[in-house]
């Protein structure tokens, strides 16, 4: 009578295989999921970022500012649209905080909104609207990251190259308080 032990060892070991393989693969998927997730969250970022850029610039070309507010809150949101990468944090903070300077002035909505000034009204809802929506793309997108980097920090990650040439993902940080409106 012949024995047929090792024909059920040999399909253990290829269902063992086969087990491991699906869950390396399901592993890599599940960390290419999330450095897109962290890519389309800095995509929506950068336009939130470029939206209060572009509303901060509405607010000090509509002559409702005095000239040096106006002058101020302009330069601030041209630097905040043309700042590098290394720099682009900085930047954005230094518009948080001149739309905060020129926003928190005592009677500045009543100023900008008298005579019942639609214009004033729509550009500050405009920018309201924009600053709110970079407050939680941050957010958004800095959870992304913590989700990336915890899944790039698992052992299986690491010792086989599943994360491939992909850059770990860096949080954004900046000053994103919105003004007082």
């Amino acid at each position: 009578m012949m024995s047929y032990d090792w024909i059920i060892d040999f399909l253990f070991w290829v269902a063992a295989a086969f087990l491991v393989a699906v869950y390396v693969s399901w592993r890599a998927t599940r960390l290419d999921r999330l450095h897109v997730r962290v890519e389309t969250a800095r995509a929506a970022l950068d336009a939130a970022l470029v939206r209060r850029a572009a509303a901060a610039l509405e607010l000090a070309a509509s002559r409702l500012l005095d000239p040096a507010a106006s002058l101020v809150l302009a330069t601030a949101a041209h630097e905040a649209r043309t700042a590098d990468a290394d720099n682009r944090e900085f930047a954005e903070s230094d518009l948080s905080r001149a739309l905060r300077a020129v926003v928190d002035q005592p009677e500045f909505v009543g100023a900008v909104t008298a005579g019942g000034a639609a214009e004033g009204e729509a550009v500050l809802d405009e920018l309201s609207s924009s600053a709110a929506k970079v407050a939680y793309a941050r957010r958004f997108y800095n959870d992304a990251v913590s989700q990336a980097r915890i899944a790039r920090r698992k052992p299986l990650i690491r010792v086989l190259p599943l994360a491939g040439r992909a850059p770990l993902p860096g949080f954004f940080e900046i000053d994103d308080d919105p003004p007082g409106i």
